[in-house]
């Protein structure tokens, strides 16, 4: 099964929840992205707490490109969150981190563009899914990086868990990640490059039906 999961990434909260009621009509997922300023030269909007109001109307994951990212897992569990990504690059404990995790919903574990499968050191058999940047962590609206595509295939090739692709995802490039293995994509800037976002997270949806 595919899943075109709508992403988020914003510094303020109306804007953020602009994109929240644009996406209620048509979306079960929201891919919510949390960024510190150290782990990339960006920052989000980090307060979890205005997303109970719509806890009951997605499933919302949180892409955590921070430093030890165990320390948020409360808070926006806390606030509805049901499924947790934390980025192994800054991540001390990648055992404890899933093992927490673990408690209060789904696991993954993320590699940026530049990492390598094997910087995931934990058994797959103990995620729910993998996440796979096919773009540099921090920014919306980069050019898709096709040989990342290497990654999803090797990993689709040891586990049976959904890989995730974020970054860069439009018609063409679903297709692409499709075909190498990968089951849910984040899509970002490409739902507001069209008539509606709707219109475009169809487009995406018949892409890989």
């Amino acid at each position: 099964m595919f899943e075109i999961i709508p992403g988020i990434l914003e510094k303020d909260w109306a804007e953020i929840e602009r994109k929240l009621e644009i996406y209620r009509p048509f979306a079960k997922s929201v891919h919510i992205d949390l960024i510190d300023g150290k782990f990339a030269q960006n920052t989000t909007f980090f307060d979890p707490s205005p997303f109970v109001k719509y806890s009951k109307d997605f499933l919302f994951e949180v892409h955590m490109m921070v430093e030890d990212p165990i320390k948020y897992l409360k808070p926006f569990a806390d606030a509805g969150f049901n499924r947790f990504i934390g980025h192994v690059e800054k991540m001390p404990d990648q055992t404890e981190f899933v093992a927490q995790a673990q408690l209060l919903g789904e696991v993954a574990l993320g590699i940026d563009a530049e990492t390598p499968v094997e910087a995931i050191k934990v058994s797959f058999d103990d995620l729910d899914s993998i996440l796979v940047m096919t773009v540099k962590a921090g920014f919306s609206g980069q050019s898709f990086m096709k040989d990342n595509l290497e990654k999803v295939k090797k990993l689709a090739g040891l586990t049976t868990i959904p890989i995730e692709i974020d970054g860069g995802v439009d018609a063409a490039t679903v297709k692409l990640g499709c075909t190498a293995g990968a089951r849910r994509f984040v899509a970002t800037s490409f739902l507001f490059g069209g008539e509606s976002a709707q219109q475009q997270y169809q487009l995406l949806k018949e892409c890989v039906e």
